[in-house]
């Protein structure tokens, strides 16, 4: 069948889905977006995923297109329609259709909004077919990571280094040659002296929703971690590594830059966390 988008206000095949030229996200990146697993029916942390995107149009000072209520009804009417329980849905609210001009549009006009959605494969059932690698890579992006806007041309750009050294994720590297996080990813460690870390949000990474759900779990769970900063040598001393997204859920990265992490292998923080987090999505107190 045909896949069915949502671009403002309607339901039409995504071949036939389309926005003006002169909307703001198309010239100038003048948009947020939000990416949501749907799992078994279900949207995986989806108040966390809507909690982010009101924080981005805030940030953005982009209006709200419609309430939470009408929002959660798109999702799920895009995920119906096309008949899937299990998938990943792409969202994106621009600050509309103007005259080109840098500065926001003298006379306010309606946001744009686009919903697609894609089948997936399920919450994998082995971490040790779950592995990946990395490189490490120049973090070149703007000023403001915390928000989850569209323009993501350094993310781009790192993503197809990796692709085109073989890896999976670009792990980014500030000026100071400390680890911020992966082009679209949370990335963590196990430290030398066996202390989980991940760096604390400020304005250089994205406050992960999985990043968040996984914290939450850990307390749960009494498991301990540290947000803290970590240079490149204190990741490449590493015990292991390991990424967190909607996408990558618990990802364990077992190569950066062509060396292996520790053994090369998944390590049990990393194995106690995956399964942890499939607890979550397959419906656990923290996410009924």
């Amino acid at each position: 069948m045909s896949r069915i988008a949502y671009v403002n206000g309607r339901y039409l095949p995504q071949r036939h889905a389309s926005v003006n030229v002169e909307d703001r996200g198309y010239q100038f990146a003048d948009g947020v977006y939000e990416v949501l697993h749907l799992h078994d029916g279900r949207f995986i942390d989806e108040d966390r995923h809507l909690d982010r995107l009101d924080r981005s149009l805030r940030e953005l000072r982009l209006p709200r297109p419609m309430s939470r209520a009408a929002l959660r009804h798109v999702l799920r009417e895009v995920a119906r329609q096309n008949r899937l329980r299990e998938g990943l849905v792409y969202m994106q609210v621009t600050r509309g259709v103007a005259r080109r001009d840098h500065a926001f549009p003298t006379v306010p006009v309606a946001p744009s909004v686009v919903v697609t959605i894609r089948r997936i494969p399920p919450y994998p059932s082995d971490v040790t077919r779950w592995t990946a690698s990395a490189i490490t890579w120049p973090d070149q992006r703007w000023a403001r990571c915390d928000i989850k806007s569209t323009g993501l041309l350094p993310n781009v750009l790192a993503r197809q280094a990796a692709k085109e050294q073989g890896a999976l994720e670009a792990i980014l590297v500030d000026d100071e040659g400390m680890v911020t996080e992966g082009a679209a990813t949370s990335f963590w460690i196990v430290d030398q002296d066996g202390v989980l870390r991940t760096r604390g949000l400020d304005h250089a990474i994205l406050p992960g929703c999985t990043r968040d759900a996984l914290f939450g779990l850990m307390q749960d769970a009494g498991i301990a971690f540290q947000e803290s900063r970590f240079s490149v040598p204190d990741m490449r001393a590493a015990r292991e590594a390991f990424l967190t997204s909607a996408t990558s859920f618990v990802k364990p990265i077992v190569r950066i830059d062509g060396t292996a992490v520790h053994d090369g292998e998944v390590g049990p923080v990393t194995r106690r966390l995956f399964a942890l987090f499939a607890r979550h999505v397959q419906g656990g107190p923290r996410n009924a």
